[in-house]
C-alpha cells in the first residue's frame, strides 16, 4: 500500500497536469510489460523495429520492467501543459547528489552494470539520461503524439468537471480503482511501499498517463512533488484504427471530407490537427465544422487557447450505422 497524507494546505493545491517526460519514461516500462494483444500492442508493433539501440540499452537499465524508477526521471510539470523540452529541461537541472542517491538506490533494488558509471559522474548521467529520451521520444512517441495529447487533454476535461461538481470526493471516487481518497490521505492499492516522506504544503500533482496503464505509479519522497499518474479514460480507443468512409453512405450522404471528419473525431481534436490529419486547409475544414456542427453531428469545447471538437451521439450513430449499409449494398 502506497499513501500519501495530505492537509488542508495540500488538498487545496491538488492540479492536474499532462507531461511528455511521463509518458516517455513509462512507455519504455511498456515495452517490457506488453505483449502484441494488450492495449498498446498496436503501439508496441509500430515502434519495436524502430527504437533498438545504445539509447534503449540506457533507458532500460534506468526504467526496469517493474519497481522503483528514478524519481527525478519524471520531474512535475510546472504547468496545466508543457512541452518535451520543459521536461528534459527540469531532468537537466537536477541536483547532482539528488542523482547519485536515486541511482544508488535503483542500482540495490535492480543491479545493472551501467548505473556504477553513472553514480560516480552524475552530471554526465544527466547528459547521456537526457540525451536518450530526447532520441527515444523523437522515434517511439512523437509519431502519435497529437493523438495521446488529445486524448490526455479530454481526461483533463473530464477530471476537472467532476472536480467542480462533485468535489474532492467524487474525483477519487473515479479517478482509479487502485486510488481511494481516506479524508487525510490518499492510499493507492499496490503491493509495495514509496521510501520517504513528501514535504508539506506541495499540494498533489495528478498526471493522467498512456503508459502508465494498467495501474498507476506515485512520487513522494521529498523534494519531489507528491504526484500519482493513472490511465485517462478511453484509453482503448487510442489505437484502434479508423473506419474508412471514403465510400460509405455516410459519404454520399454528407460528402466525403465531413465524413472523413466526423471518422477522425473519435478522439477531440483542433483545427489545425484535424486539418494535418485530412491534408486540407484550416478554413475550408472550419466551413464544414461549422455545418456539422450546426447539424448537430459535432460539437466543440474550449481547452485553454484551443477549441477542440469532437462527436455527438448522433455522429456516433451516423458513423456507426455506415458500415453495416456498405456491408450490404
Amino acid at each position: 500500500m502506497i499513501t500519501i497524507r495530505l492537509n488542508a494546505g495540500d488538498i487545496g493545491r491538488i492540479r492536474f497536469a499532462l507531461s511528455p517526460v511521463w509518458e516517455a519514461v513509462t512507455s519504455v516500462r511498456a515495452l517490457s510489460n506488453n505483449t502484441a494483444r494488450s492495449v498498446h500492442g498496436p503501439w508496441l508493433q509500430k515502434v519495436r523495429p524502430t527504437i533498438e539501440g545504445d539509447d534503449l540499452t540506457l533507458l532500460r537499465a534506468l526504467i526496469p520492467s517493474y519497481g522503483y524508477i528514478p524519481d527525478f526521471l519524471t520531474p512535475a510539470p510546472p504547468r496545466r501543459s508543457t512541452s518535451l523540452e520543459s521536461g528534459l529541461a527540469a531532468i537537466a537541472a537536477t541536483p547532482h547528489e539528488l542523482v547519485a542517491d536515486e541511482l544508488a538506490k535503483l542500482h540495490r533494488d535492480t543491479p545493472d552494470p551501467m548505473l556504477p558509471e553513472l553514480i560516480a559522474h552524475p552530471a554526465k548521467a544527466l547528459d547521456l539520461i537526457t540525451s536518450a529520451l530526447e532520441t527515444y521520444w523523437r522515434r517511439a512517441i512523437e509519431p502519435d503524439w497529437r493523438r495521446m495529447r488529445s486524448l490526455l487533454q479530454e481526461d483533463l476535461a473530464f477530471r476537472l468537471d467532476e472536480l467542480a461538481s462533485g468535489g474532492i470526493e467524487r474525483l477519487f471516487r473515479n479517478l482509479h480503482p487502485s486510488i481511494k481518497y481516506a479524508g487525510d490521505r490518499i492510499e493507492i492499492d499496490r503491493p509495495f511501499c514509496c521510501d520517504g516522506e513528501p514535504m508539506a504544503g506541495q499540494g498533489l500533482l495528478l498526471v493522467p498517463c498512456v503508459f502508465t496503464w494498467p495501474a498507476g505509479l506515485a512520487v513522494t519522497g521529498a523534494p519531489h512533488v507528491p504526484t500519482i499518474t493513472y490511465p485517462p479514460r478511453g484509453l482503448g480507443r487510442l489505437w484502434e484504427d479508423r473506419q474508412d468512409t471514403t465510400d460509405s453512405p455516410l459519404a454520399d450522404l454528407v460528402g466525403r471530407t465531413r465524413a472523413a471528419i466526423v471518422s477522425h473525431l473519435d478522439l477531440p481534436m483542433s483545427t489545425t490537427h484535424l486539418a494535418h490529419q485530412l491534408g486540407v486547409t484550416a478554413p475550408t475544414l472550419s466551413v464544414h465544422l461549422s455545418i456539422l456542427r450546426n447539424a448537430g453531428v459535432v460539437t466543440s469545447r474550449r481547452d485553454g487557447r484551443t477549441v477542440l471538437y469532437y462527436r455527438t451521439s448522433l455522429g456516433h450513430q451516423l458513423l456507426a450505422a455506415a458500415t453495416p449499409l456498405a456491408t450490404s449494398a
